[in-house]
Formats: structure tokens, C-alpha cells, sequence
């Protein structure tokens, strides 16, 4: 008998650190947006922490959360100005030097020489529309996304025009890790 299987009216010890057989895995999208929870604690953005995950075939081939660009302070050093400011959200986003979830996704991917096209991408947020047309262009043919901000109605109708299937994560999908 194997450590995981019962006999009716018995049960069998499984070895330490084994997982337990009753507790349901997650789905693949929880699985992945679960991980896009953890990476978006990486994010260092002052007004926001958000993350993208891009997976091809059940795998991940490239994360990417806010934060400023490679080489540049860090918002909570000072690299930032409209971080630090106390700017409303949605003004002066032309002054903000941080980058979004999905742009540095697609940028690792890219400075690794990863082909993105047919991908999926896990995003804790809906995209804007820049980040929606960067996701079109780099050929990512799916994106799922956890919570709405400001998802407007012409990223909507791009991502509709250029056959990009778009979804929010289901409530009952949104359970914690753990």
C-alpha cells in the first residue's frame, strides 16, 4: 500500500513532509496568481505593488512587478519623485519613472531572448492601456487578471480587436495560499 492510500476504517501514516491527499491542489490559475501575490511584494513603487506573470505551457518563463528601472533608485530611496509626492492617484503619471508589472515581465523576457507569443499573463491588476498594447505586440495571446483598475473600455476593445482573450480571476479562485 502506498503512503497515501487508506484502507476503509484505517489510516495509513505517510512520511514527514508528505502532502496531504484530501487537501485539494490549486488550479492552475490560482496556483500562478498566488505566485503573482508573492512577486508583487518585490515591487517597489510607493503607491502601488502590482505583479505580472507570463506562462507558456504551465510554466513560468518571466516575472516583472512596479518599480523603477534596472540601475535606477529604488521609490523608497528617492528614485522616484511622483512616489514620494502627494499627487492623487492618476495625476502626474507622465513624471513617474517606474515601470509596470507587465512592461518589465515582457522586458525580462526579452533581455533573456524569451519568445512570449501564445503566452499567458498572470496580473494582480487589469492592464492599462500601454501595458495592453506592449502585451498585443509581444504576441500574448492571454491575460488573466485578479483585480480591476481602471480597465477602460478601449483596452478592452484592443485586446478584443487583436485576439487577446481577457478574464478576471473568479471569486472562489481568489482563496489565499496556505
Amino acid at each position: 500500500m502506498k503512503p497515501w492510500q487508506e484502507k476503509e476504517g484505517s489510516v495509513t501514516p505517510k512520511k514527514k513532509g508528505a502532502a496531504e491527499p484530501r487537501r485539494p491542489r490549486p488550479e492552475w490559475d490560482e496556483y500562478f496568481m498566488n505566485i503573482a501575490r508573492v512577486v508583487a511584494l518585490r515591487g517597489n513603487c510607493l503607491r502601488r505593488r502590482v505583479a505580472a506573470i507570463i506562462v507558456k505551457d504551465e510554466q513560468i518563463i518571466s516575472t516583472g512587478y512596479n518599480g523603477t528601472p534596472r540601475g535606477v533608485k529604488n521609490c523608497f530611496e528617492g528614485g522616484c519623485e511622483r512616489c514620494a509626492s502627494d499627487l492623487p492617484s492618476g495625476a502626474g503619471l507622465g513624471e513617474c519613472v517606474c515601470s509596470h508589472a507587465e512592461e518589465n515581465a515582457i522586458a525580462q523576457a526579452a533581455y533573456h531572448g524569451i519568445a512570449l507569443a501564445d503566452a499567458t499573463l498572470y496580473c494582480t491588476m487589469s492592464p492599462c492601456l500601454i501595458c495592453a498594447r506592449m502585451i498585443i505586440n509581444a504576441g500574448i495571446r492571454e491575460v488573466v487578471f485578479e483585480n480591476e483598475y481602471e480597465f477602460s473600455a478601449r483596452t478592452k476593445r484592443l485586446f478584443r480587436e487583436a485576439g487577446v482573450k481577457f478574464r478576471q480571476l473568479s471569486e472562489p479562485q481568489r482563496r489565499p495560499a496556505g
